[in-house]
């Protein structure tokens, strides 16, 4: 007597399931560190090479270059290294007891130290004064042991100032130079990591419409940022790299 064949139940096989689980877990994992990651465009292309290569997809002659998504450059862990920068020095300000006017921002996804111009210059001058000097030599030690670039901006307000025969842009250069010439000459900060920027009245931090607001809007600006591609941003740009010794 013949035996009668069992039956197959309806659907996938039970190992199909068990392995789709391990499937989806192991997107789900890549999702969450894609999510958490900053990405560089060659070694995501890299990465996603490899991909191909595993699991069998993305072949074909129309298949396309995979970008990051443009929301990572934007993702959490950036403005959580930029928070740790800001309580790292805003200690250490407390500890070098820096000038109470000296403000610490965030500003343009980096950490700023501003300072007022009435700290650093006469008014008119891009000269520094002589109790300018402590005040810098205390911003450059905040400054120096950490691994980023400095980049000094000065800025002015909208009235030029009748003794000087400078235009307001040629005396933020000039100021935002003069601080550059005094780390370079006395070793406090290195060369290949300094460049100085004027942008005259251009980037006020309040409208120009009264003396009080004009007085805050006269200052220097040390601003701290990972080394990039920051001459391709900023306008009227002289690198520090790119000049003679003084």
């Amino acid at each position: 007597m013949k035996k009668k064949p069992k039956k197959q139940p309806a659907g996938a096989p039970e190992w199909m399931i068990t392995y789709s689980d391990l499937v989806t877990l192991l997107l789900t994992f890549f999702v969450l560190l894609l999510s958490m990651a900053s990405m560089d465009q060659v070694k995501f292309s890299a990465a996603a090479g490899s991909l191909r290569g595993a699991f069998g997809v993305f072949g074909g002659k129309d298949q396309k270059e995979i970008s990051p998504p443009s929301l990572i450059e934007m993702a959490p862990v950036q403005d959580d290294l930029v928070q740790r920068l800001y309580s790292r020095i805003m200690t250490q300000m407390q500890r070098l007891r820096l000038d109470p006017t000296i403000k610490l921002v965030k500003d343009r996804g980096a950490v700023i130290l501003r300072v007022n111009e009435s700290v650093l210059f006469p008014p008119g001058s891009a000269k520094l004064k002589p109790e300018a000097l402590p005040v810098l030599a205390k911003v450059a030690s905040l400054v120096r042991p950490l691994p980023l670039q400095l980049r000094v901006e000065g800025h002015t307000d909208d009235v030029p100032y009748a003794k000087s025969q400078m235009s307001n842009w040629d005396l933020s250069v000039a100021r935002a130079v003069s601080v550059l010439k005094y780390f370079q000459k006395n070793k406090l900060f290195p060369l290949d990591r300094m460049s100085a920027v004027g942008y005259g009245a251009e980037h006020p931090l309040v409208p120009n419409d009264s003396p009080e607001n004009r007085a805050k809007n006269r200052r220097v600006e040390f601003v701290l940022e990972s080394l990039g591609s920051y001459r391709k941003q900023l306008p009227y740009l002289i690198d520090a790299s790119e000049q003679l010794p003084f």
